[in-house]
């Protein structure tokens, strides 16, 4: 006769089983909200947390990071940051990932090529940051009065802060740490940190950095995977000619299947059918940018409505508010909820797909609580 554990590991999964939209939603859900764990664990399970400097109520990278790391406040990742293996720098979006993961991409080369006078600028910047060995953007400004020019929102910024982002991004500097928010620079110790992107071949790296996507939104509907694939030209802007080759091979390295007409793909070693993916009865709100909200399409294929982003939309036309955060109870997104933090007080309104809350007390019960994590999350007394 069978022991309990055998009998439960025959009925979590086998080769021949049917893997159903609703394997894969619950699948989504439980290996992203895993057991909370250290922040450095945390980090290294997400490969990767996408930052966004809105806080409404809190920064998208701490409210990310509160669900999957034990006791997270925030602002954690900002004070830790400086002792933590981890950077800044841009894979598919800004954020921050293991220094490990960061190498993969670098060297970069630019896709611009810099004229005579900038190579210049940026030869006297780098001396300027070495000699004093972090320096606050206002610093380089003062030095170097390099003037205004007009940002991406058509605004105007410093040219100064401009040019110290585009030496970031290029791999001469590093983020040393954040005071208020604001990033203070040190030169990067490239001959150190070629890494893995200066030893490995294009293919190993495009391949790895593929895996590492994957493993961070997956299961992933087609046209999520080769979204992202395309944006690793932001990542890796050397190997833009090379992403549809990379995006082929990750499709015939990945687990697969097609459903209701949608191919989709995972990690070969998941099997998304195994009742060890299984979604606890918690309700949790979700930044715009967590791994489970991220892929609007995925979205809407799960729980049927679309969710959107609407701070850069104009008030009158918002339907769900400035910064909607979805609403998941157990396997179902139900709805989203706005909340602000103002006055020590923490102030909050919902809305419901199907009109009105769920009518469960587990349902009322798990909100409170959540709301409960929020203040102690933000710091706000009950």
């Amino acid at each position: 006769m069978s022991t309990p554990r055998e009998r439960r590991r025959h009925l979590e999964y086998h080769p021949a089983m049917r893997i159903t939209l609703d394997h894969l939603r619950r699948y989504a859900i439980a290996r992203s909200l895993f057991k909370p764990t250290t922040l450095r664990r945390a980090i290294e399970k997400l490969g990767f947390v996408q930052a966004d400097p809105i806080r409404a109520p809190a920064r998208a990278q701490d409210l990310t990071l509160r669900h999957r790391v034990a006791d997270y406040r925030a602002g954690d990742l900002e004070r830790r940051y400086p002792k933590l293996p981890v950077e800044e720098d841009f894979l598919v979006n800004y954020g921050y990932l293991p220094r490990v993961h960061q190498q993969l991409m670098h060297p970069r080369t630019p896709r611009t090529v810099w004229t005579a006078a900038r190579a210049g600028q940026a030869a006297a910047v780098l001396a300027f940051i070495r000699a004093r060995g972090a320096v606050h953007p206002r610093e380089v400004d003062a030095q170097f009065a390099h003037g205004k020019v007009t940002n991406w929102f058509g605004g105007s910024s410093n040219a100064s802060t401009q040019l110290l982002d585009v030496m970031h991004y290029r791999g001469l500097l590093r983020v040393a740490r954040r005071e208020g928010g604001t990033r203070i620079y040190a030169v990067r110790d490239t001959d150190a940190d070629l890494g893995a992107g200066g030893g490995a071949g294009a293919v190993a790296c495009m391949d790895a950095l593929v895996d590492l996507i994957v493993n961070k939104y997956a299961p992933l509907p087609a046209g999520g995977l080769a979204q992202l694939v395309r944006q690793l030209r932001g990542g890796a802007p050397q190997w833009t000619a090379q992403r549809g080759e990379a995006l082929a091979r990750a499709k015939r390295r990945l687990a697969h299947m097609r459903i209701d007409g949608v191919d989709w793909y995972w990690p070969a070693a998941d099997r998304p059918a195994s009742v060890r993916w299984r979604p606890d009865d918690g309700v949790r709100l979700l930044t715009p940018f967590d791994p489970i909200v991220w892929d609007r399409r995925r979205f809407e294929i799960f729980w049927g409505w679309t969710y959107r982003f609407e701070a850069y939309t104009p008030a009158p036309k918002r339907k769900l508010g400035y910064y909607a955060l979805p609403l998941l109870w157990h396997e179902r997104v139900v709805g989203w909820g706005n909340v602000t933090a103002s006055d020590g007080e923490l102030r909050s309104s919902f809305g419901y797909i199907g009109g009105r809350a769920p009518r469960s007390a587990v349902f009322r019960a798990g909100l409170e609580a959540e709301l409960a994590r929020m203040r102690s999350f933000l710091g706000i007394a009950e």
